[in-house]
């Protein structure tokens, strides 16, 4: 490993432990897989200093990346299992070469690619991984630092209406939401499987709550867990939202 790769690793290390653990992430595979992906990649170079900052960034396009502790609990709260031959603790080396051999994961989509940063994350817990983004640009860059981190094979990249989801490739049994909707969107709802789980910021500029949304035969099961903020999520012909 470089010296350049080696400080990363160890700046990926202190953000776990510092942002992540002390601060209430549990799940060990989320913290394992954020301890895998290099964040550096997935913000601009003049900015990859303060990669492992504990904030969010900035990517262009009025987006942002989000602060490591929010995507940690994004993930944690989707409570993914995995498949058998997850890659918990394996050396990158290892992960690369095993990937063909693991055993399917779930299948889950991730709403608002932005960096791809995230989408990496879920590429870590989970079998098959959809991302979907609205802005050309930002699917573009986040198509190259996918490719860049070594996840081009393993998620897949979509341009479109996150609001609509991908009902051509549900139903899933996660879906984690980027961006704040006045209300957790029916059609993301719809394309749940039965006991899946939808994590999507609910509010506006006056205040902003992560909503975890589980489908069961009953209707929606809603929690409320953590205040928030985000970017509005835009739907197809809608206009920006201020926050």
């Amino acid at each position: 490993m470089s010296a350049e790769g080696q400080v990363s690793a160890d700046e990926r290390a202190r953000m776990v432990e510092w942002q992540l653990r002390r601060r209430g992430i549990e799940d060990e595979r989320v913290l394992a897989a954020m301890g895998r992906v290099p964040r550096e990649l997935f913000v601009p170079p003049h900015l990859r200093e303060g990669a492992y900052a504990d904030a969010a960034l900035p990517i262009g396009g009025d987006q942002t990346i989000s602060q490591p502790y929010m995507v940690a609990l994004i993930c944690e709260q989707l409570a993914l299992r995995g498949g058998a031959g997850s890659a918990v603790g394996e050396a990158d080396g290892a992960r690369q070469e095993d990937r063909a051999l693991r055993a399917p994961g779930e299948r889950v989509l991730d709403v608002g690619t932005g960096s791809g940063y995230q989408a990496a994350v879920l590429a870590e817990l989970a079998g098959e991984v959809h991302t979907i983004e609205r802005i050309p640009e930002l699917a573009e860059s986040a198509g190259a630092n996918l490719a860049a981190a070594g996840y081009a094979d393993r998620v897949h990249l979509h341009l479109g209406d996150g609001t609509r989801g991908l009902p051509e490739c549900a139903p899933f049994a996660a879906i984690a939401v980027a961006a704040a909707a006045l209300e957790a969107p029916p059609a993301l709802y719809e394309q749940l499987e039965p006991r899946g789980r939808l994590v999507v910021p609910v509010g506006g500029p006056d205040g902003q709550w992560l909503e975890v949304v589980v489908r069961t035969p009953e209707g929606p099961a809603v929690l409320r867990t953590v205040p928030c903020r985000f970017v509005p999520l835009v739907a197809e012909f809608s206009a920006p939202a201020d926050g």
